[in-house]
């Protein structure tokens, strides 16, 4: 996959620090390029939204949205690069007034490395009954190298028997599509996706973020950044 010729999604970034670190060492900045970190560097990966079978070769073998094979660049598919600081909590804001995940196939995987390419199994986001907009995300490494990165899941735990969520899969909590702002509702379906680190660096030293954010509830940083959008969860209980 040609990175550069997908079209790029407008995004919002910000960071917890756990603890702070000297500056930043990695200087691979193309999410289809392999590295290794150590605590305090930066590290991209990126994450596309195509349909399911698109990240599939001949409908049965996963590959990364960096191989060509898949020709991601020539389908209905989109891109959205983050650079987060490695072990840090991070929460990373797709802008949805834009962007309907729906339009471009309403599933999504991130991914980073080439060689020693890893990818997510793809997570659904979006159709034009539903949408999830609340995710939190892993990456592993193993001696500063990425090996993996999954989602991770609440089982609904998160819909807190609020009726304006619908527990889809018995995993995630979604909405009505028809209620987002941008399908002419009143909610902003702006995606959120918490991002946290484990395993080790290049160093050998243990990444801790992934232990502090499986503490905090779904949607818990949202309350912590008031500035870029109202929190979701008092949207949700006065649309319905």
């Amino acid at each position: 996959m040609a990175v550069g010729a997908l079209q790029f999604l407008s995004i919002i970034f910000a960071t917890i620090p756990i603890l702070i670190y000297g500056g930043d060492t990695n200087h691979v900045y193309s999410p289809c390029s392999d590295t290794t970190v150590q605590r305090g560097d930066g590290f991209t990966f990126g994450i596309a939204f195509a349909s399911r079978s698109s990240f599939f070769f001949n409908g049965s073998v996963q590959l990364s949205p960096c191989d060509r094979r898949l020709s991601l660049s020539s389908s209905n598919s989109q891109l959205a690069v983050f650079r987060p600081k490695v072990d840090e909590i991070s929460l990373l804001t797709i802008n949805a007034s834009t962007f309907s995940p729906d339009s471009y196939g309403g599933y999504m995987v991130a991914f980073a490395g080439s060689k020693y390419a890893a990818r997510s199994p793809p997570a659904f986001v979006a159709n034009t009954t539903y949408t999830v907009t609340s995710f939190t995300l892993a990456l592993e490494f193993k001696q500063g190298r990425l090996v993996n990165l999954y989602w991770k899941r609440d089982g609904c735990a998160s819909c807190g028997g609020n009726s304006s969520f619908v527990c889809l899969n018995n995993q995630d909590c979604g909405i009505r599509t028809s209620s987002c702002k941008n399908q002419g509702g009143s909610v902003d379906c702006s995606l959120g996706i918490q991002v946290a680190f484990s395993g080790t660096d290049k160093h050998y030293s243990v990444f801790n973020s992934w232990y502090e954010v499986a503490n905090l509830r779904q949607y818990s940083l949202y309350g912590l950044y008031a500035n870029l959008r109202d929190s979701l969860t008092g949207q949700y209980s006065s649309i319905f």
